[in-house]
């Protein structure tokens, strides 16, 4: 596999873990209270997308393969619960 084709490959597994991410983060904004020691959109939004690639990485190692419909439900799960911990939600 050359560079460019690794590359494709990847940019398409952490592909849903960004698009999770960005969505719930700026969803937040408008859901959640707002708090003055939170931390900013961008860092959130990292931290968001780390713990998704997370989560896909342990469905790909778990069920061998990509794309399975539980792993995406894991990730959804885990990227909302992670913006649940940064905005400190359960003080509300």
């Amino acid at each position: 596999m050359s560079i460019p084709e690794f590359l494709d490959h990847l940019l398409g597994f952490v592909a849903p873990a960004l698009a999770v991410a960005l969505l719930v983060t700026a969803g937040a904004r408008l859901v959640l209270p707002r708090k003055p020691a939170t931390l900013s959109w961008w860092l959130m939004a990292a931290m968001n997308f780390l713990a998704g690639v997370v989560a896909l990485a342990a469905g790909l190692w778990y069920f061998g393969r990509d794309g399975k419909m539980v792993t995406y439900v894991a990730l959804v799960l885990t990227v909302a619960t992670c913006q649940w911990v940064l905005a400190r939600a359960w003080r509300s």
